[in-house]
């Protein structure tokens, strides 16, 4: 499935608007999100050891995105960008929410919600192609293949697991998904909404 299938809106122009002021917290939440998904793939790996298939393909998506938040060090540190702390944004923690806390349930929620989070991540790769650097803009486009395998890769995994009910669930974080991208917020992030006015912000 093309990552752009999964995702019910385009990223808000406003939202695209602010990167070029906000570039440097743009970086740093960028890190964070390379960090968390590689985290969040290791956390699946020990939860769920019956499944050997599951954990070769969480191994491998853990050890890209480690390898994508070593580039994007990489850069911040060519420029001179500090690894600040930033408050996580709302979006990932809003879409788990409504994560079930039952067995099978809660796996398949999680592997359609890190589908979703790693479309929209490709959707914003494409969309920042053209509004950043040349050096930036040739980064971000790297990434887009990679990024839109793992993708398909949770949505395989969910696939895999999912039943009658797959379509279901799906359908309701899409619907989540799409609010949290379309209405306003109060912080700028690499997945957040519509910006409500601010300052430039590092």
């Amino acid at each position: 499935m093309f990552y752009k299938d999964l995702l019910l809106c385009p990223t808000p122009q406003p939202w695209l608007e602010l990167v070029p002021s906000h570039l440097e917290l743009l970086l740093v939440d960028h890190a964070n999100c390379e960090k968390k998904a590689a985290g969040a793939a290791l956390t699946l790996m020990y939860r769920y050891i019956d499944r050997p298939a599951l954990m070769q393909q969480l191994s491998r998506l853990a050890r890209e995105e480690l390898r994508h938040f070593e580039q994007v060090l990489a850069i911040m540190g060519e420029r001179g960008i500090d690894y600040v702390h930033v408050s996580p944004a709302r979006y990932a923690a809003t879409l788990r929410d409504t994560v079930r806390t039952f067995e099978p349930a809660r796996l398949l929620d999680i592997l359609l919600v890190s589908a979703l989070v790693e479309a929209r991540s490709c959707e914003r790769f494409a969309c920042l192609v053209d509004v950043l650097d040349p050096e930036l803009a040739e980064f971000y486009t790297s990434l887009l293949k990679s990024e839109a395998r793992h993708a398909n890769v949770y949505l395989e995994m969910a696939t895999d697991i999912g039943g009658d009910e797959m379509d279901d669930r799906l359908a309701h974080f899409c619907r989540v998904e799409r609010e949290l991208i379309e209405t306003e917020d109060p912080d700028f992030r690499f997945h957040s909404g519509i910006p409500i006015a601010q300052g430039s912000e590092r």
